[in-house]
């Protein structure tokens, strides 16, 4: 008996310590997440996206090394706007999501759904939030 509540409760504690996904967009390319009281953008894995302030509204600046370590959210060749979310032409032709204008990016160094590691790095990435 005693085994059967550290099982139920050790279950239970993996359920709560994953997000809940809230609501799927874009084909389900992009969802939300509730990860530490806020409704944050994800991959369609469960990955934290974020946003940089070197970009601007429409226009993604990080390439090459940068591109390396905050993986572009690529988005279908066939891939259509839908509310808030829209595409950012890409220096090489490709096309990556956007928030409200803001590029998305990951982080490599997130390793599981929930991660939010890439959150302030160098003062100038962000947890993308809804």
């Amino acid at each position: 008996m005693k085994f059967t509540s550290i099982l139920a409760g050790a279950a239970a504690l993996a359920f709560f310590s994953l997000p809940a996904l809230a609501a799927d967009y874009v084909g389900g390319a992009i969802k939300s997440a509730d990860i530490g009281g806020k409704s944050v953008l994800t991959d369609a894995n469960g990955m934290t996206l974020y946003t940089f302030d070197k970009d601007s509204a429409g226009v993604t600046n990080c390439y090459d090394k940068c591109a390396t370590n905050w993986p572009p959210l690529f988005a279908a060749a066939d891939a259509k706007p839908e509310g808030d979310f829209t595409l950012v032409d890409r220096t090489d032709g490709s096309k990556m999501w956007a928030y409200k204008g803001w590029p998305l990016y990951l982080w490599v160094k997130d390793t599981k759904p929930g991660d939010t590691t890439g959150d302030m790095v160098g003062e100038v990435w962000h947890t993308a939030i809804e």
